[in-house]
């Protein structure tokens, strides 16, 4: 295992579970992504030719699949990921193996590489992963996101990815009228978004979840 690679177990579901985190990749699936993501920042409704998705934690690529599986064009949208920990080829293969979405061999494909930056090309996306911790690789970025997937693990598992830092950075890395969305309703992190600015909502949750968190900057 490449120092970077995440150690991983395995549930019975055959679910990937981050051992450095004791915290699942994903609990509810693609169903999960679409209504947090997705649905979320209002996605389809404001896709279009130029929009960007940027994205705090790319794990499976599950996100990324998810967003593949909505846009049929016109047009390009564009993704940006980060991520410290990209995990194995073979894992990936393994654990998007239960969603059978149409773009999963081509992004598995495409997954591979040492460098600070992964490309992925998909039918009307073009996505980059950014290697990394988002600390340092965030701030560096001169790009400016139209909707943030905030899906790092459970901030009281890792505590770093949901600071008031961070999150600041997000802020300042959104054009005006953008929004983010998380599975997550813990009051620091919605503390941490408005006090960088967005306009803040809590939001029913997914499954068992009670509530989950969606963010709006200012036009």
């Amino acid at each position: 295992m490449r120092m970077n690679q995440p150690a991983l177990t395995w549930t019975d579901s055959d679910t990937p579970v981050a051992t450095a985190f004791d915290d699942p990749y994903f609990t509810g699936g693609i169903d999960e992504t679409r209504h947090v993501f997705l649905a979320g920042n209002d996605l389809p409704g404001r896709l279009g030719d130029g929009f960007h998705v940027a994205e705090l934690g790319f794990g499976t690529g599950l996100n990324l699949l998810a967003l593949a599986d909505l846009w049929a064009g016109p047009g390009t949208i564009r993704f940006t990921s980060f991520e410290a920990f990209p995990m194995a080829q073979a894992d990936m293969v393994r654990a998007l193996a239960p969603f059978a979405l149409p773009q999963t061999d081509a992004l598995v494909a495409q997954w591979h590489g040492d460098g600070p930056v992964r490309h992925v090309v998909l039918p009307g996306i073009q996505a980059e992963i950014l290697i990394g911790d988002a600390r340092q690789t965030l701030p560096a970025w001169q790009g400016r996101a139209d909707a943030w997937f905030l899906d790092g693990f459970a901030p009281a598992r890792n505590p770093e990815l949901w600071s008031d830092a961070l999150l600041a950075q997000v802020a300042r890395h959104t054009a005006p009228g953008g929004t983010a969305a998380t599975y997550t309703a813990a009051g620091h992190v919605r503390r941490a978004l408005q006090a960088a600015g967005f306009g803040v909502t809590r939001q029913p949750g997914f499954g068992r979840k009670k509530h989950m968190t969606t963010a709006r900057m200012p036009t």
